[in-house]
Parts: C-alpha cells; sequence; structure tokens
C-alpha cells in the first residue's frame, strides 16, 4: 500500500528520484538527500506504515534484514569503521513513512554520542516503577491502551 503525497512512497515506487542502493518486494533504500556523512542511507518498507508499531509483525523480520544487509554494505561501501543505525517514531521523523537512518561511523568522526541530554533516575525504585509499567505494556493486548 502507498499514500497520495508521500514522498518515500514516491521514491519505492520509482516515481521520484532518488539514489537508491536497494530495490526489491520488501524494502527501498537510498541515499538520504541531507546526510550526517556521506553514504547515509535510509532504508523504507515498500508498503507505506508511518512507524515501527505499524509495520506488520510478518513485515519486521524481513525489513530489519534488509536493513542488516544495508548495514553490512554501508561499511564496506564507504570504507566506515562502522555505522549508526537509528530510527524515529513520530518526534523529530521529518517524513512520517516508517525509515531507518544508516549513518557510516569512523572514530574521531566528529559525532558525540546521542542527539539528546541524558538523565538520571532518582535511584532503584524509581527505575523499576518505569521497567515494571513497560512490562505491563508489553503484556497487554495490542491497541488496548
Amino acid at each position: 500500500m502507498t499514500v497520495d503525497g508521500c514522498v518515500f512512497c514516491e521514491i519505492a515506487a520509482g516515481e521520484r528520484p532518488a539514489h537508491v542502493v536497494l530495490d526489491d518486494e520488501v524494502a527501498a533504500a537510498f541515499l538520504d538527500a541531507r546526510p550526517v556523512f556521506k553514504g547515509h542511507v535510509l532504508v523504507v518498507p515498500r508498503g507505506h506504515a508511518e512507524t515501527l508499531p505499524d509495520l506488520p509483525p510478518a513485515s519486521v523480520g524481513p525489513f530489519f534484514g534488509r536493513v542488516q544487509a544495508v548495514a553490512r554494505a554501508v561499511e564496506a561501501g564507504t570504507g566506515a569503521a562502522g555505522t549508526f543505525v537509528a530510527m524515529n517514531n513520530r518526534i523529530s521523523q521529518s517524513v512520517p513513512h516508517l525509515h531507518v537512518h544508516v549513518v557510516p561511523r569512523n572514530r574521531k568522526d566528529g559525532l558525540r554520542g546521542f542527539f539528546w541530554p541524558r538523565v538520571k533516575y532518582d535511584g532503584d525504585a524509581e527505575m523499576e516503577d518505569y521497567a515494571a509499567r513497560i512490562r505491563a505494556a508489553l503484556e497487554a493486548p495490542a491497541g488496548s491502551d
């Protein structure tokens, strides 16, 4: 399924130009037009899904198999020592179509840690409270929030 007006659906369908590095029945991958570093690739599912939770469960494994292959290829193709693989869901998601960033990385490349500030828990009790809430959400049937 594609969504009219979705830039990434248009790229995956071949209706909008992009520097494509992978194109199959599961995913399309192409160079990011605004890369963190040269060789920065976006991997998108062929069918429209806005976020990871929207991706059908049967598609998750095949999709992340493509992400894994692209991560391997970005390292080999750019001579990078590693990659940074990341995804946003809604917040900071510039295009509302699931996409995974695969960014080539090298030591001392100027990218420092994560892009957000770090916080500390008030102690073990607060950590356990957060862990318990997340465990409960995992155990709840989908869509029961």
